[in-house]
Parts: C-alpha cells; sequence; structure tokens
C-alpha cells in the first residue's frame, strides 16, 4: 500500500503574526518557559541529574520522584521551538546547561535515568509497568530530536542515541526486556520522530516491536512481577497494580493493539499510543494499525469528548469512564489528555487526508488545552472541569509537573499544525495569520495569511509563487460552519470542490493572488445526546471554534441560578480582546418560607453573559458552568 506524502512544513518554514496567538506565544516565551525553569530549579529537578537531590525533612514523601527526567525535557523542548522562531542568547545557555546536565549523568552504556542511576541501581528496566523509564526517554528523545532541529546542535541528540540504541538492545531478540513495553506510553512516538531526524530504520522498528509487544499474552508486566518479586514503584494503589483487566486498561495492555476498540483507561497514555500508532500506519502503510485508529477514534470522538475537547471523565485514574460519561464538576479533562488529542488528531489528518480530525484538533486547542494555563502563562489547571462551585483555582505548581511544560511546548511548536505540506498542493488546517513556504515543481510557493480568526470566520490568503504555477490549494471548511462558505480569487467568486472537509481551488496562480474565504461565524446554542446526563436538559454557547461558559463575577446571581431562556437568540460583542455572548434568560429567586417548598420557584428576567471557557478563572474564584439549565 503506497502512502500520500503529507508532512508537517518544518518550523523555519512558517512564521506565526496572528492577533489570537502571538500574545500568548510571547506570554509563553516571555513569562512560562522562565517560570517553569525557576521551578525545576527549585523542585530538584535539575540537581537530580547533578546527584544532589535529598528528600525534605519536613516532607514524609521520601521518594525521588521517577518522571523528573521528563519534566526537565519538555522544558527543552519547548525552549528550543521558542529558540527556532527567536534567537535568545540567555535562553540558549540555559538550554545548554540542561543538556550538559542530562550529558553527564548519563552512564557509560547510554542509560540516563537519575533515580535508578543514584538510588536503586539494581533495579534497571525491572518495573516496566509502574516505574516510567521508557516514558522519560522518550521526551528525552523528542528534546533531543527538537533541540537539534532547531539550533543545529547535537549535543543533545548524541546523547538520546546513546540511550535509544541501549534501549533496542535491552528490547531486542535476546535482550534482558524482549517482549516488554513501558507500561506509560510515550517512547514508541519519539522514537518515530528519532527516525524521521537521522534517517535510522531500526527506531522505526524498535517503536513498531513495543507497540506490536503490547497486550500479548503472557503479559508482560505479570511476568516481569514475579521475576521482580517485590511491588513495583506504586505499591499498592489501586487498579495500576492489580492483574486483572481493568488494571491492564489503565495501560491500554489488555489486549494487542491492533485489536482495541475501545478507548479506555489512562487517557494521557492512550493518545500518546494512538498517536504512535498512526505515525507507524502512515510510515509503513500498516493497514492494521490504521483501521484500529480509525476504531478507537470512531469511540472516543462519538461517546467520550467533551464539548471544550477535553478527554478522561474519571479522576480517580486520570482517565476514560463509560460511554457517555461526561460529569461537568466531578471530571477530569487533564491538560495533558487535550495535548495528547492535538497530537493523534494532527497525525490523523496527516494519515488520511481529512479534515474532521483538525476539527476535533481546534476543539481541543482553543478550549482543552488554552484553559490549562492563566492568562499571565505562570499558573497551571491539572484538570479543566466544566463547572465549578467556585472552589476551583489554578496552581502555580505540581508535585507531578507533567502538564505545565507539556502546553509550553504545545503553544512553541504551534506551527507545525497550521499547515500540511501535501504531495498533491498545499493545505491550510487552521486559520492563523502569518506566513509559510511551500515548494511544487521545483518551484517555491509562499502564502501570506490574514485573519481575525477565531473571532471573525474571513479569512484572506495572498498566493506568491516565484513563477505562475498550477498546483490545488486546500482550505479547511470547519464542522461549525452553518452556512455555506464562500470563495473568491481577486475578488471575484470561484467555484470550488469540496473533498474530504477542505475547499480545493485548482488554478494557475500568479504572484499576488489573492484568495477570500468567508466562514459564517454566529453564536450558536449547544445540546447534547440526552445520554450525556451531565448536560441533559441544558445548553451550551459557541460561537465558531470557541466554547463560551457563563461565571459568576459576570452574571447577578451564582450560576446555578441561572436559565438560559429558548427565545433568545445569543449576540455576541468583542471588547477586551474576548468575544463575550448576551442571551436572554432567568434567575431563580431565593426561596422564602424554608428550605422546601411546595409549587414553582420564582424566576424574573436577567441577561446572562459568557467568556470563552479558555479564560475563565482569570477574575478570582466563584461559580461556572458550561452546560446551563434550559428551563427553570
Amino acid at each position: 500500500m503506497t502512502q500520500p506524502h503529507r508532512s508537517s512544513l518544518p518550523i523555519p518554514d512558517v512564521a506565526i503574526a496572528d492577533e489570537f496567538w502571538s500574545p500568548r506565544r510571547a506570554t509563553v516565551r516571555a513569562k512560562t518557559i522562565p517560570h517553569q525553569e525557576d521551578r525545576l530549579r527549585e523542585g530538584g529537578q535539575f540537581a537530580a541529574l547533578r546527584f544532589e537531590w535529598r528528600p525534605d525533612p519536613d516532607d514524609d514523601r521520601e521518594r525521588f520522584p521517577i518522571f523528573w527526567e521528563s519534566d526537565v525535557a519538555k522544558w527543552i523542548e519547548a525552549a528550543s521551538y521558542a529558540l527556532a522562531s527567536e534567537s535568545d542568547p540567555k535562553l540558549d545557555a540555559a538550554v545548554d546547561e540542561a543538556v550538559a546536565l542530562l550529558a553527564g549523568a548519563q552512564q557509560e552504556d547510554g542509560y540516563l535515568n537519575a533515580y535508578f542511576t543514584a538510588i536503586k541501581p539494581e533495579g534497571r528496566f525491572t518495573d516496566l509497568r509502574d516505574a516510567h523509564e521508557l516514558y522519560c526517554a522518550g521526551h528525552l528523545i523528542e528534546a533531543g530530536v527538537a533541540h537539534f532541529q532547531a539550533t543545529g546542535k547535537t549535543s543533545l541528540l548524541d546523547v538520546v542515541r546513546r540511550y535509544a540504541d541501549l534501549i533496542d538492545r535491552e528490547f531486542g531478540p535476546g535482550g534482558s526486556c524482549e517482549g516488554g513495553y513501558c507500561g506509560h506510553q510515550e517512547i514508541e512516538l519519539a522514537l518515530v520522530k528519532l527516525f524521521r531526524a537521522t534517517g535510522e530504520r531500526r527506531y522505526l522498528d524498535l517503536s513498531l516491536r513495543l507497540i506490536d509487544n503490547r497486550g500479548k499474552a503472557p503479559f508482560y508486566f505479570d511476568e516481569e512481577a514475579r521475576r521482580r518479586g517485590t511491588p513495583g514503584y506504586f505499591g499498592g494503589q489501586g487498579a495500576v497494580v492489580r492483574s486483572d483487566k481493568r488494571s491492564r486498561e489503565y495501560n491500554q495492555s489488555h489486549a494487542p493493539v491492533r485489536e482495541q476498540t475501545e478507548a479506555v483507561g489512562h487517557s494521557v497514555r492512550a493518545m500518546y499510543q494512538y498517536a504512535a500508532m498512526a505515525d507507524l500506519a502512515l510510515e509503513l502503510g500498516d493497514a492494521g494499525l490504521r483501521e484500529a485508529c480509525e476504531r478507537l477514534w470512531r469511540d472516543l470522538v462519538d461517546t467520550k469528548l467533551y464539548i471544550t475537547g477535553g478527554i478522561g471523565a474519571d479522576p480517580s485514574i486520570e482517565g476514560f469512564g463509560p460511554a457517555f460519561h461526561l460529569p461537568d464538576k466531578d471530571g477530569y479533562a487533564e491538560t495533558c489528555a487535550a495535548i495528547g488529542l492535538v497530537f493523534w488528531a494532527h497525525r490523523m489528518m496527516l494519515l488520511t487526508g481529512e479534515s474532521t480530525y483538525v476539527d476535533v484538533l481546534e476543539r481541543a486547542l482553543y478550549n482543552g488545552v488554552l484553559s490549562g494555563a492563566s492568562a499571565d502563562g505562570t499558573k497551571y489547571f491539572y484538570g479543566n472541569p466544566l463547572a465549578s462551585d467556585g472552589s476551583v483555582e489554578r496552581s502555580d505548581w505540581f508535585d507531578c509537573a507533567c502538564c505545565p511544560p507539556n502546553l509550553a511546548r504545545l503553544l512553541t511548536s504551534l506551527e507545525e499544525y497550521v499547515y500540511v505540506a501535501d504531495e498533491a498542493g498545499p493545505t491550510v488546517n487552521l486559520y492563523v495569520a502569518g506566513w509559510a513556504r511551500f515548494e511544487y515543481g521545483g518551484k517555491r510557493v509562499l502564502l501570506n495569511q490574514e485573519s481575525a480568526y477565531p473571532w471573525d470566520g474571513d479569512v484572506r490568503i495572498t498566493v506568491e509563487p516565484e513563477a505562475a504555477l498550477r498546483v490545488p490549494l486546500r482550505l479547511r471548511l470547519p464542522e461549525w460552519t452553518s452556512a455555506e462558505p464562500s470563495v473568491t480569487v481577486n475578488g471575484a467568486a470561484v467555484p470550488f470542490a469540496v473533498d474530504r472537509g477542505y475547499a480545493v481551488v485548482d488554478r494557475t496562480w500568479e504572484p499576488g493572488d489573492r484568495v477570500a474565504l468567508s466562514l459564517p461565524m454566529h453564536p450558536v446554542a449547544v445540546r447534547a445526546d440526552a445520554r450525556v446526563g451531565a448536560a441533559h436538559g441544558k445548553v451550551a454557547l459557541q460561537k465558531g471554534p470557541i466554547v463560551h461558559c457563563v461565571e459568576e463575577v459576570d452574571n447577578e446571581a451564582p450560576v446555578p441560578h441561572l436559565v438560559i431562556g429558548r427565545g433568545g437568540e445569543p449576540v455576541a460583542e468583542h471588547r477586551d480582546g474576548l468575544d463575550r455572548i448576551t442571551v436572554a434568560g432567568l434567575v431563580d429567586e431565593p426561596a422564602d418560607g424554608g428550605l422546601y417548598r411546595t409549587g414553582s420557584t420564582p424566576v424574573r428576567p436577567t441577561e446572562i453573559r459568557t467568556v470563552p471557557y479558555f479564560a475563565w478563572a482569570n477574575r478570582g474564584k466563584g461559580t461556572m458552568a458550561v452546560w446551563v439549565r434550559e428551563t427553570p
């Protein structure tokens, strides 16, 4: 099976100059990345790589966190992407320092994990289920590739290649971990990146081996526990360690990946696994992996996806609940899981050419991902509930700090998601102002994009080939579009084909040709499937890709007292850099005469005001909800 060649453009071939994204990315660069560096230094992650870490005598949790390398790696990756778009000697020096620490902590055989080097050297690769060794290795590999591509330096790439070579030996035929795989997927997608960066096929083969080992009987984690004779790193902590179907579902090792049909277990682990499966399906033309991805995608999107693009409804496992179980206040929707969904959706688009995957990517990006950080870029949500009783606020940091640097590395690499270089012609997936360079038929083509997206659906693209060039231009038609879009070239309406959710304008382009795409964008009321109990009898408001929520600070009563009436049309207004929606509604009057009473609850008219969901919890504590009642 021959695969079409679709790929992201390299970051240097894309520039973002966008009213929505540029200020947010500037905040990540100026505040988030330095803030995270400070926390990694204060928290012990840098000291651990010097083997200088000591437990806090006032803290009875004396375990050395096993995932610390991943925190450092994601920070390096985010910083490297930032360096790819703008020089910063101070940041470059800080990254070099972190790389030198990692190189200094690497052992002679290539092994790199401070916990198992300094604390438990006899435990290397004996607790794959719990100990996150390959997870950390995967993030180190991703950082090494990003650092090399951003700076041209091989200092970290050389380190991670030595480690990957050791893993290849240990997990290959006759190795000490033959048949093994990690309890927290990540390395599988990282190895595909390493293959693409180096051209070394053995890294791709190792990724496929780890994917295909997963879930086969006899179950590897049971066998390693018997060999080890001791509990895993997490001891007796519930579902993570039980040898039964549910605990295997937790890390998606309950069945071979090609036979899996439902998104189950820990949602971040699942996203990284599915992303790797899609990568391998693309690289190898593997129909079995593609079919499995498509089955799993349908299960997730049709039964387990929050309106915000969040996933993972069960806090007890940081993962998926049953179909249609999407609680709002008590749900989870981890920031890392929404980021993982962006990764998987992007790869599914590359694999299939279908825009439906980008619709989900966009939903997650603008809502479930962006909500994970405060407006000033220094406070974070781990989980992202869709309702609050007023007690929820973002945190400065976490003991398990996976989400903050994950969010930073996604936003600093946004260039990779805007366009796709398709062998048939350039594809515009996200409407983000700036420019991009392509090459077709030996001729360079520059696309200059202008828009006020996501607040407005009018997009303008100037096509600048170095000479006249016949090539199709593909423009995504988002699923939220409520009316027929229009396309003009140089002011004149032009016919276009619709292919897999894209408007395809096929013509000979002259330098300076101007394309205008109009995507009608109005606020709309959204209702959930009746089986979603938390949203039954309720409505949410959305405009374009942005899901809105109601915050107490904007309204005259706590949110649970508000009712969005069926009669009023929502109206959007743009102010203070955000769209806000106003709709007629009702507010329940406080009860008189005791806690309970007979008869209907008295109500009075009110205006209900919203903000984008990603912007909530920036103005103090208060009640909040995405889903609001439709009837008193």
